[in-house]
């Protein structure tokens, strides 16, 4: 070979193809190996861009809503409220069945959360959850750049890239829902991954390959929808590295290995714990129709980021007929028309293309596990694909000898990429707005989509929280009209209409809401304690046992239908229910007050027993530090039962006085006349 042909091939080749030709000349050349001029380019451009993310997302930590799912992550997640070795050992060996939260095995997305709770984070304050994600945004934005520049060795391409995905409002949703720590913690694994892979494809280090895998598989114990990395290796060994032979796909055996085992844990754990619906029932077009809709919506809001939420639901219907589905299937016909064609120029723009559809795949709802076809949330991490072709084209044209002047072209990418990066952060700090407080948020998402029976509900249920009763009720009625068969609408209206004291209303709502739905266990209980209210005993019981025939650890029904079988009468089963509503809340004062009264006070019945009466009473008396009147006269009444008067007068004059302290005149009395009994040493029974 001539010393000619062993020169590396110009910068200025011509055609959109001679970019490859200049990226294979480099493969050799790793980061350690570039000119020093040029990581120190790099190294002030990467602060310079945090910076930039930093100040556009800083809203972020005094955001207050709370979204879908965050009653699981964080507010009624007793291990992630309660930091401990303990609670990270449990998160970290429930793999099928993880018993906080349903769904998927993520070990250290929960640990993570837990973490922000040891520094303070709770409920009613976010900041230190915001933090963590915002850090972790600024994070993955220095790991793109780092990674487009070992893939296109041009520090101010990498870097422009890098903050264009860095402001996009895209990532604003991942920032600042506390639930979705999960994809920015895996988007931060799978990144130094891929920076690691591209570093061992140039070195052949095993310790780098070693190091790779061991980021995988934390990426996995972030968030499984990071399975399809090993795919996206391969795409990338075809291009732009270049080396895609059969070594490179062996290679790969232990990586995809890897992704059989969590593909299958992470469906038996979400068909435990949550849903998951296989593709073949809903019918052999249905999965071509999700995939073709969302590829062109996510590329569209990728592209132009207007009109965002959380919540895009299944377009109705679900059919050609509907337009916005047909938009789908043209739109991606065109699509993948273009992408066949321009491989005559450059295999870009299809591998880019395939790195992002490919990366969104776990998402695409083949395997329906969510109400919603699509979410911005989703494209976080497959938009890095979209990024390849972008910096690649940037490079390309920065190389160009037949386009323009050097520094024309130079003016005009910085023009370009500043245009685009100051639009983003308009948009991205407009849409942080939303994210002020849950009501503002579903308001947010409701402009969007108006008729969503889902997003109506969880207004409906907000506002009603606050009292604005009348606003949740025209949000609950205008669920109803988009579905007239929702059973939670006509639940959540009785709820409000039963706070207005409507409760003709809210029954008959209740009432429609158990027709629709038998199995509602919830509305069965609310309508238990709306007849309950109404002092209509038997019905109250009727619908008591209903909710816990159909979920029979309901919490408090076991308790409330105790009260209304007392109410009743029916002493004998509300002793039943009263012991069983006791082994449910063992440290619960008024179940111990009522049980023991009933088995105090009732001789002639079966369930009598003076001594299991003072152990109950004197229980909880202990808890509430002999304090509380009501118990201090049960105590009073058991004592009696067992003959023990003279304890059985101690303890009712000690009532009486505390009756009159809390200004209970009623209660004092009643205690008076019953201990009058006991200086009679006469027990106080109740005659069945």
């Amino acid at each position: 070979m001539n010393e000619k042909s062993q020169k590396p091939k110009s910068k200025k080749l011509k055609g959109i193809e001679g970019l490859t030709h200049t990226v294979i000349s480099r493969q050799g050349t790793t980061l350690s190996q570039r000119p020093p001029l040029n990581i120190r380019l790099l190294a002030c451009l990467l602060i310079v861009i945090c910076g930039a993310v930093l100040i556009v997302h800083w809203p972020a930590l005094s955001a207050e809503a709370l979204s879908f799912d965050d009653d699981q992550y964080l507010t009624k997640n007793i291990l992630v409220q309660n930091p401990s070795w303990t609670s990270a050992k449990r998160f970290l060996t429930e793999v099928l069945e993880p018993s906080t939260v349903g769904g998927y095995y993520q070990p250290l997305a929960m640990i993570s959360l837990m973490a922000d709770c040891a520094l303070g984070g709770r409920a009613d304050y976010l900041r230190p959850f915001h933090r963590t994600s915002l850090a972790l945004h600024i994070a993955n934005t220095a790991l793109v750049i780092v990674l487009l520049y070992l893939l296109f060795p041009v520090p101010s391409v990498a870097a422009a890239v890098g903050l264009l995905f860095g402001l996009h409002p895209l990532t604003a949703d991942p920032v600042c829902w506390v639930g979705e720590r999960k994809t920015l913690l895996a988007a931060f694994c799978v990144l130094w991954s891929l920076v690691l892979y591209v570093q061992y494809a140039r070195k052949s280090d095993w310790k780098l390959y070693l190091g790779s895998m061991v980021m995988y598989l934390l990426a996995l114990m972030s968030k499984p929808t990071s399975v399809p990395l090993p795919v996206m290796f391969l795409l990338m060994d075809y291009w732009p590295l270049g080396r895609l032979k059969l070594r490179a796909v062996l290679e790969k055996l232990p990586l995809f290995a890897i992704a059989v085992v969590s593909a299958l844990i992470t469906y038996i754990s979400q068909n435990r714990t949550c849903i998951a619906v296989l593709p073949g029932e809903f019918g052999p077009a249905r999965i071509p129709l999700i995939l073709c809709h969302n590829i062109v919506l996510y590329l569209c809001k990728v592209i132009l980021p207007v009109n965002l939420s959380l919540h895009y639901a299944f377009p109705e219907p679900f059919a050609f007929s509907n337009p916005i589905v047909l938009r789908g299937l043209v739109g991606t016909c065109i699509l993948i028309l273009f992408l066949l064609v321009s491989l005559r120029w450059t295999p870009a723009f299809l591998i880019s293309w395939l790195f992002f559809f490919i990366a969104m795949l776990p998402t695409m709802q083949i395997i329906s596990f969510s109400n919603v076809i699509a979410a911005g949330k989703y494209a976080y991490l497959p938009s890095i694909g979209l990024l390849f072709l972008l910096a690649y084209l940037l490079t390309w044209f920065c190389y160009a000898a037949d386009i323009g002047r050097p520094v024309a072209r130079a003016a005009a990418v910085v023009v370009f990429v500043l245009v685009l990066a100051s639009a983003e952060a308009i948009a991205t700090r407009r849409y942080i707005v939303h994210w002020r407080d849950s009501i503002t948020l579903q308001k947010s998402m409701l402009a969007v989509e108006p008729d969503s029976v889902l997003l109506n509900n969880n207004l409906g249920i907000l506002l009603a929280a606050r009292e604005n009763y009348d606003e949740a009720i025209t949000h609950f009625r205008r669920a109803l009209r988009s579905n007239p068969r929702d059973a939670k609408a006509h639940n959540n209206i009785a709820m409000s209409l039963k706070s207005q004291g409507r409760l003709s209303q809210a029954i008959g709502h209740f009432t429609e809401a158990v027709r629709i739905e038998p199995d509602f266990a919830l509305a069965h209980y609310n309508l238990a304690d709306t007849f309950f209210q109404q002092a209509d005993f038997a019905k109250a019981v009727a619908h008591y046992k209903s909710a816990l025939r159909i979920q029979p650890h309901f919490p408090g029904a076991h308790t409330k239908l105790a009260f209304s079988l007392e109410a009743s009468g029916e002493y004998d089963q509300a002793v039943k229910y009263y012991t069983q509503a006791l082994r449910n809340e063992p440290e619960s004062t008024g179940i111990m007050n009522n049980l023991a009264w009933l088995i105090a006070t009732h001789n002639k019945a079966d369930f009598y027993d003076p001594k299991r009466a003072i152990d109950l009473a004197e229980r909880a008396c202990e808890l509430t530090k002999y304090q509380a009147p009501s118990l201090m006269d049960t105590l009073a009444a058991a004592y009696a039962a067992a003959g023990n008067f003279t304890q059985a007068v101690r303890t009712a004059e000690k009532a009486v006085k505390l009756s009159v302290s809390a200004g209970k005149e009623k209660m004092a009395d009643q205690i008076k006349a019953r201990l009058k009994l006991y200086q009679a040493k006469q027990p106080f029974f109740i005659d069945d």
